[in-house]
């Protein structure tokens, strides 16, 4: 019946609220951006947390939708960035591999950032052969930006790239975390 009336089952898109102000602040990145070289990119280290759920996999939604109503509210599926157990993650990728994954068993604070970085993200650059002329992306999370982190990454990274708040969708290791969440959830959860 639903086939007849036009719709097909489709997976629900995942859609966070951006702000006004932010939205023109991503406009404004992609602005400054949209002429750097394939090679400017090559030389980009992408980082970010994740959290890995154990119960209740962020998985697909199928839902009953017509063709060109994909981003309708009512087939959308809401997100929640932390919500419910799980592992967190600090990772890295740049254009030719992935750098180190490291666990984090703790609630993760400024201090607690420093050190990831401090164990992490040089031996990533040497890993990925980046040399030390690489930039370095994160986003706006306020562990990221506590002046204490900001010191440190002056003093430590030569070049950084500063992603607009809210811009997930800017970061392609979202796209990793999306196949390792995809993965894990193939695979029963057990506790460590």
């Amino acid at each position: 019946m639903l086939k007849k009336a036009g719709y097909h089952g489709r997976v629900a898109h995942k859609k966070p609220h951006i702000s006004a102000v932010n939205r023109q602040k991503r406009l404004d990145f992609a602005n400054e951006h949209v002429n750097k070289p394939p090679q400017f990119w090559e030389k980009v280290i992408f980082s970010d947390e994740n959290k890995f759920c154990m119960f209740g996999i962020k998985g697909r939604k199928l839902v009953w939708r017509k063709k060109g109503t994909a981003l309708e509210k009512e087939n959308l599926v809401p997100t929640d960035k932390h919500g419910g157990g799980g592992v967190m993650v600090w990772g890295c990728m740049a254009a030719n591999g992935v750098g180190r994954l490291t666990f984090i068993d703790s609630t993760l604070n400024h201090m607690g950032y420093i050190n990831i970085l401090k164990e992490n993200l040089k031996q990533g650059e040497q890993d990925l052969n980046l040399g030390d002329d690489f930039w370095f992306q994160q986003d706006n999370d306020p562990k990221h930006t506590a002046h204490n982190v900001k010191l440190w990454l002056l003093y430590n990274i030569k070049n950084q790239l500063r992603s607009p708040s809210q811009s997930p969708d800017l970061n392609p290791i979202e796209h990793l975390w999306d196949l390792l969440e995809r993965k894990i959830g193939q695979h029963p959860i057990t506790s460590k």
